[in-house]
């Protein structure tokens, strides 16, 4: 790598550049005019060539000097531009979520308004896990569960309380009162997991108190995403966990086909550090989070 002038040199041809004068230039360096003067000397000296036409008024640069100036503002404008961002980041709070992809995207993003407008020098930032139980380094965690995660702050979100949801277009073409026993014979949109932390059909119809006593028609999807859509294109009847699709069921998009539902123990509960301070980012976030859920559930 060829040696460079001394930097102090090329900030003086920088100021002397944009200011055309040597003592505008002094001005902006605070130093002594002929202190600049002397560190144009100095530059020239190095490169064997001159690089400021003193002749003129205001200074003008030489051919040399115009080559030089282009490539030193390039290189000084892309630091400006990096460590202006880099003050900006540390001047703001920055909070990593890691939640489930249906949490994302029907309770979390809905919401980031009213969090950005409770929280406005707080920059969230949104990681998405295909199951809420996947560990993550993320400061604030949603996780799906009974609550008991020792170690960790713990709050409730959402309760689970769940009842089946369909399109009107999907209960008008049936054409029948969709009763408990009548979706047992209808088209239910489920999703590949583990049935042991999550309703699915079977284990819905078994906590309402009506097992099913054959084999469901179920169209299975690999992320509560996916079935929802599926269930707003009038695809078949899908599972809600209260309080996760207020915006279709408010809308009209998605009803509620029955008053019976599944609840327990379980829900989405928020997880964080012990040792976040009082008045940290990553608490308050966090606290927000809980105070504008607007349902806990029922055991």
């Amino acid at each position: 790598m060829s040696r460079l002038p001394p930097f102090s040199s090329l900030f003086a041809f920088d100021a002397v550049a944009r200011h055309g004068t040597l003592t505008r230039a002094a001005l902006e360096l605070n130093v002594s005019q002929p202190a600049v003067s002397r560190r144009l000397a100095l530059l020239e000296e190095d490169l064997g060539c001159k690089v400021i036409d003193r002749s003129s008024r205001p200074l003008q640069l030489t051919a040399e000097g115009q080559e030089l100036y282009d490539v030193l503002r390039s290189g000084l404008a892309r630091i400006e531009a990096v460590v202006e961002r880099m003050r900006d980041a540390a001047a703001s709070d920055s909070v990593s979520v890691s939640c489930g992809s249906g949490f994302a995207a029907y309770w979390l993003i809905p919401r980031l308004p009213e969090l950005e407008q409770a929280l406005p020098d707080t920059s969230i930032q949104i990681i998405s896990q295909a199951h809420t139980d996947e560990t993550a380094t993320a400061d604030v965690q949603i996780r799906f569960g009974d609550g008991n995660w020792p170690g960790l702050e713990v709050g409730v979100v959402l309760g689970e309380d769940v009842f089946p949801v369909a399109s009107p277009a999907f209960v008008e073409k049936s054409g029948k009162l969709l009763t408990v026993d009548i979706l047992k014979s209808e088209r239910l949109l489920g999703q590949h997991r583990d049935a042991g932390a999550w309703y699915n059909w079977e284990t819905w119809f078994d906590a309402v108190g009506s097992p099913a006593r054959s084999k469901l028609r179920t169209l299975d999807f690999d992320s509560y995403a996916l079935m929802v859509n599926a269930a707003l294109a009038g695809q078949g009847v899908c599972l809600c966990w209260a309080g996760l699709l207020d915006v279709f069921l408010d809308s009209g998009a998605l009803v509620r086909l029955t008053d019976v539902s599944a609840g327990s123990g379980r829900g989405y509960f928020i997880t964080f550090r012990e040792e976040e301070a009082p008045d940290s980012p990553v608490r308050r976030v966090a606290e927000w989070m809980i105070s504008s859920s607007t349902y806990t559930g029922r055991s």
